[in-house]
């Protein structure tokens, strides 16, 4: 009874990393994974187009609470681009609108124009984006043909580095700011060298603190869900450590309490202004709280029980 019962899902908490496989939107992916869980409630963050891989963070119970802060999260991307076309979506899906000579360069020159994209720019989303314009989807625009002005909107480039140059391919891994569209990105960097391109192969391979290696086959979600629920959901990690990167503060008994109840409360922890991870004395997870500068601690989200399973 891997897949549990139809109609009579349960309660489970935790989060999965999978590494969702080309062909899946992330909602595809979603779904399959929250059947065999058997799972309740669900959600994702951070959506990939369906012909990109890499890491997909499916939340499920009362991980979904810490959804909003991995939105905000930087990522990390291994990028194939294909030099001299360009394509109508910015990837290999699309088709072929526009062919260009391919630059003569060596890595030195390649890595130049790579660099100059690094810091704060302004992006302008592509067309194909599920971004609205006067209430319709941008891809829904797109789709009949329609071509509309996007505002620029604000990125950020944190590392970018050239992994390879050879003929019309280019290899590279770029740490980016939410938001971030690689497909312009390569756009703007082929555009930088005087020709087109597009993205072959996407492939998302951090979010947040979250490594690499922490991902999760489908096929082996599959697999381990094929021995029981149980099995699958001992593979959750739990919901807090979506937010690794944040300070931690530990509150008393009485004080945790006061917390889950929705009050503010004061807490020995980081003398900063900010957000933080909430503990009580048995080191129980209770939410995200906000340092205030009187020092006390005030709930943003509060968490129901620690524990990745029901």
């Amino acid at each position: 009874m891997g897949r549990g019962r139809r109609g009579r899902s349960e309660p489970v908490d935790g989060l999965l990393l999978l590494n969702k496989p080309a062909g899946l939107t992330s909602n595809q992916a979603l779904q399959r994974v929250k059947r065999l869980l058997n799972a309740r409630k669900a959600g994702h963050t951070g959506s990939l187009d369906p012909a990109a891989t890499g890491m997909l963070p499916l939340c499920f119970g009362e991980a979904t609470k810490v959804c909003a802060f991995l939105l905000d999260a930087d990522k990390t991307y291994r990028v194939t681009a294909k030099l001299g076309t360009a394509t109508d979506t910015g990837d290999a899906t699309g088709s072929m609108i526009e062919s260009a000579e391919v630059p003569q360069m060596t890595a030195d020159e390649w890595d130049k124009v790579l660099q100059s994209f690094r810091g704060d720019s302004l992006q302008v989303p592509p067309m194909y984006s599920a971004l609205k314009k006067d209430g319709k989807r941008l891809y829904e625009l797109a789709r009949k043909g329609e071509t509309v002005e996007r505002e620029p909107r604000p990125i950020r480039i944190d590392a970018i580095e050239l992994l390879e140059a050879a003929g019309s391919r280019l290899v590279f891994r770029v740490r980016c700011s939410k938001g971030t569209y690689v497909r312009s990105l390569v756009e703007d960097i082929a555009r930088a060298a005087g020709t087109v391109a597009h993205t072959a192969r996407l492939h998302r391979e951090t979010v947040a603190d979250f490594r690499a290696d922490e991902m999760v086959e489908l096929s082996a979600v599959e697999e381990c869900a094929a021995q029981g629920p149980l099995s699958l959901r001992e593979r959750l990690l739990p919901p807090d450590r979506a937010l690794a990167g944040l300070p931690e503060v530990c509150l008393d008994s009485a004080s945790a309490v006061r917390f889950r109840g929705g009050q503010p409360v004061r807490a020995a922890g980081p003398e900063r202004e900010g957000l933080a991870r909430v503990y009580g004395e048995e080191q129980d997870f209770l939410g995200v709280g906000e340092l205030r500068e009187d020092g006390r601690v005030a709930p943003r989200r509060v968490f129901g029980r620690p524990g990745v399973n029901p």
